[in-house]
C-alpha cells in the first residue's frame, strides 16, 4: 500500500522525541482535528494521558488535551464567535509558551486548524501536524510534519491512528520492565 510506503521512520522518531521532551518538561499537549481527524485528536488523549502513564507506573504523566473533545464549548465557540476560531479560543485558555500543538488534518486547508497553528506560533509554542494530501504551505508552518501523501481521507486518517499507536507503544516499551514488553510485542 501506497501510504504504509511513505511512512519515513526519522520523521516519526524526531516526532516522538518532541513529544517525549514536553512530557518530561511537564509541558501541556494540545491535540485537534476535524471529522475522523478529531477522533485521532481525542484517541491520542486516552492513549497517552492513560497508556503511557499506566506503562511507566506513573513516572511519566503526559497532560493531552484534545481540543476536538468538548462538544458543548465547540458549538459555543462556533455559534457565538466563528467556526474557525474553536481551537484557538481554547488554546487562549489553557497554553503556556513551551507547551506543543498537535494537529491532525487531511487537507491541512481548514481555517480552524490554520489559525491554531499561527495562534500556537505567535504564542510561542511547538508544533507538530499529521497531514493527508496538505500542500506545501500548511506543511513548512509547523516544525515538524508528517504528510501521509494519500488523497484519500480514510486512509489518511486510518494512517494518522497507526502513527499515533506507533509512537504511544514505542514511548511505552521504553518504560516498561523486559517482563511486560512481551505482553505487548
Amino acid at each position: 500500500m501506497k501510504a504504509v510506503d511513505n511512512i519515513n521512520i526519522d520523521e516519526i522518531n524526531k516526532i516522538e522525541k518532541l513529544i517525549l521532551k514536553k512530557i518530561y518538561q511537564n509541558r501541556q499537549i494540545f491535540t485537534c482535528g476535524n471529522g475522523g481527524a478529531a477522533s485521532a485528536s481525542n484517541h491520542f488523549l486516552c492513549d497517552f494521558n492513560k497508556g503511557i502513564k499506566i506503562s511507566s507506573n506513573t513516572k511519566l504523566k503526559p497532560k493531552v488535551i484534545s481540543l476536538s473533545s468538548d462538544i458543548e464549548n465547540i458549538l459555543a465557540i462556533s455559534n457565538d464567535i466563528s467556526f474557525d476560531e474553536i481551537f484557538s479560543f481554547q488554546l487562549d485558555n489553557y497554553c503556556k509558551p513551551g507547551d506543543l500543538l498537535i494537529t491532525f488534518s487531511c487537507s491541512g486547508s481548514s481555517k480552524n486548524i490554520i489559525k491554531a497553528i499561527q495562534f500556537a506560533k505567535k504564542n510561542k509554542l511547538n508544533t507538530i501536524s499529521f497531514t493527508g494530501f496538505a500542500s506545501r504551505k500548511i506543511q513548512k508552518m509547523t516544525e515538524l510534519n508528517f504528510n501521509v501523501n494519500m488523497k484519500n481521507y480514510g486512509v489518511s486518517e486510518d494512517i494518522f491512528q497507526s502513527l499515533m499507536h506507533m509512537i504511544s507503544q514505542s514511548i511505552r516499551i521504553k518504560y516498561l520492565s523486559k517482563k511486560n514488553q512481551k505482553m505487548i510485542l
